[in-house]
């Protein structure tokens, strides 16, 4: 019996001992790259654990402005400690000294370290060209003096750049099994996911050194930077952004508690984002919650009257614009009396000038009756639907698309809806299945000021290697279609001015700016109410000057009360300032 019990704790001991063997073969040999469901790397994990590391930089892509300053971080060069200096004496008073600080506030936050960490952050003293190079000469084990990257502390254009974070689940789906970095960052909205393939990082540049088990230096007091082999990368996008421009303008929209909407700012004649401005803002502790991490500018909304800019095409090409026909202003798109816009009988021009309803309902109404799918060509043709953000082939890339979230826009979203007469006028207004988005109505005023040209939006104009050449640019692209001629674009051209020059249009607002606007006002019912009140999107869309255009604007704000957050003076202020940037030695305003 005995024996037994023996012999069966020796089975016992046998067995334990084999899978102890077996576990330790996984773990040293088996397995050491994907332990366990979570798929731990064991080497990399080693190696992190017994080791320490300054990142100097995260390897992703940058952005830059279209002058070249950086639009998502900023370098700063700074004093770099390591934390075995506490084990060490080190000339602290001399460090002190070339960098102009107290040695006890040096020592004190050595002390307080546990991993390399830059001198003062998250605000740290940044240093000059010539205090970096007496630190270095110093030639210091765990002192250096580098530039590292930092994350601006106000993202320019934040929504249209867009954020980044740790998915690996992503970041296998989009690349594979190619092998990344731990961490390693993917873009998830904006500019940052469109261009991850350019932006993502190929390796860090780190100083790293190893430690025993209480943080000492293991293999001496040697430090080594470690960067990508790769002297190319990482790349960075040239945008077309202006950031000083850019700060201006979300200055403006902020000024006028934008809780949602923004401004979209084009150059006319390299049809670029200068600016583009959405609101709510980002929340940084938590993106996807709320709609901060939308791009306003090109999601689709409700434009109410500045669609009647895409009627008034069809009108001119299809003579409804005629002169000599009136129409009865006095009374709302169903007839019944109007109390509050009682403009009396109008003729076509300052039907649109004073922005009557009545007479843009009837006028779609017969067109859609004539063809029923007049409104959704003019549209195209003015490009307010269909999508206008660069799209083309680059590298392996077919039909890429640099606004990945742009939203393309519609008019009527049933065969039934685009026959039926009472929809068609409440469509001709901008009301009932229209949608747009601002940066599509900021196309469409840069397409009329072009006489008609048609292009495709840029939001970034090259991909340059870290060197500064560029790997690829983004040429000016026409956008497909018909387009409206020379003789309409033209005509709507007047029809725009004549907004603000009409005593009684609804751009009478900006006849005294600095530069000459030509635009269209819309309100539009959103059908959601707050209370008894039923909220409206407010928009001007415009461009300016006008017998030179350079610029074509975009102010909206979404989801307000009628009787509130109302658009002309926001308008207003970013037409002056504009002029103000563009003039800053105080030349006087456009004749």
């Amino acid at each position: 019996m005995r024996k037994k019990r023996l012999l069966g704790w020796i089975g016992i001991c046998i067995a334990g001992m084999g899978l102890l063997l077996f576990r330790l073969a996984q773990l040293q040999l088996l397995d050491t790259e994907s332990f366990s469901k979570h798929e731990i790397n064991l080497i990399e994990a080693s190696v992190q654990q017994r080791s320490q590391e300054m990142v100097v930089d995260n390897g992703r892509g940058n952005f830059l402005d279209r002058t070249g300053q950086p639009l998502s971080y900023e370098k700063a060069p700074v004093l770099v400690l390591f934390p075995f200096l506490k084990k060490m004496n080190w000339q602290v008073d001399e460090v002190a000294r070339t960098i102009g600080v107290n040695k006890y506030a040096l020592e004190h936050a050595v002390e307080d370290s546990s991993e390399p960490f830059a001198f003062g952050d998250p605000d740290p003293v940044t240093l000059s060209k010539k205090q970096m190079e007496a630190i270095n000469e110093m030639k210091l084990p765990g002192v250096f003096a580098v530039e590292r990257k930092y994350p601006l502390a106000k993202t320019p254009a934040a929504q249209l750049l867009g954020i980044t974070g740790e998915n690996d689940g992503l970041l296998e789906s989009r690349y594979g099994e190619k092998d990344f970095l731990p961490r390693t960052l993917i873009g998830l909205s904006g500019l940052e996911k469109s261009f991850d393939e350019f932006l993502v990082a190929e390796g860090k540049s780190r100083l790293v050194y190893h430690v025993d088990g209480e943080g000492a230096p293991l293999f001496g007091i040697n430090v080594k930077y470690i960067e990508p082999a790769n002297p190319f990368y990482p790349i960075n996008l040239q945008t077309s952004i202006d950031k000083d421009l850019q700060y201006v303008l979300e200055d403006i929209a902020d000024k006028y508690k934008i809780n949602k909407g923004g401004l979209v700012l084009l150059d006319i004649e390299t049809n670029s984002i200068l600016s583009m401005v959405s609101r709510p803002l980002i929340n940084k502790g938590n993106p996807f919650s709320g709609e901060g991490i939308k791009n306003m500018m090109v999601k689709q909304h409700i434009p109410g009257s500045v669609f009647k800019t895409v009627v008034a095409a069809a009108a001119i090409d299809t003579g409804y614009n005629d002169p000599q026909r009136l129409f009865d202003c006095s009374k709302k798109i169903n007839g019944e009396p109007d109390v509050k816009y009682d403009h009396g009988m109008l003729d076509f021009n300052d039907s649109f000038a004073r922005s009557c309803n009545r007479t843009f309902g009837e006028i779609a109404r017969e067109l859609q009756e004539k063809d029923p799918l007049i409104l959704e060509k003019y549209a195209k043709m003015l490009s307010v639907t269909g999508g206008v953000g660069w799209t083309g082939d680059i590298f392996h890339l077919e039909g890429f698309r640099q606004l990945q979230d742009e939203e393309e826009g519609r008019v009527f979203l049933s065969d039934d809806a685009r026959k039926d007469g009472n929809f068609s006028a409440l469509s001709g207004i901008g009301q009932h299945e229209v949608r747009v988005s601002p940066l599509s109505v900021a196309n469409m005023m840069a397409t009329i000021a072009r006489g008609g040209e048609k292009d495709m939006v840029r939001a970034v104009l090259s991909i340059q290697y870290q060197n500064g050449t560029d790997m690829t640019e983004f040429p000016k692209q026409e956008l497909k279609g018909d387009r409206i001629s020379s003789i309409t674009a033209m005509k709507l051209q007047k029809l725009l001015r004549e907004v603000v020059l009409n005593e009684h249009g609804t751009g009478r607002w900006f006849i005294d700016l600095p530069y000459q606007v030509a635009g269209k006002s819309g309100t539009a019912e959103t059908g959601i109410y707050e209370g008894e009140k039923q909220l409206h999107n407010k928009w001007f869309a415009g461009y300016f000057p006008y017998e030179s255009p350079k610029y074509a604007l975009v102010a909206v704000n979404l989801g307000v009360p009628e009787d509130e957050g109302g658009v002309n003076l926001m308008f207003a202020d970013a037409v002056r300032a504009i002029y103000e940037f563009e003039h800053p030695n105080g030349l006087t305003k456009e004749n």
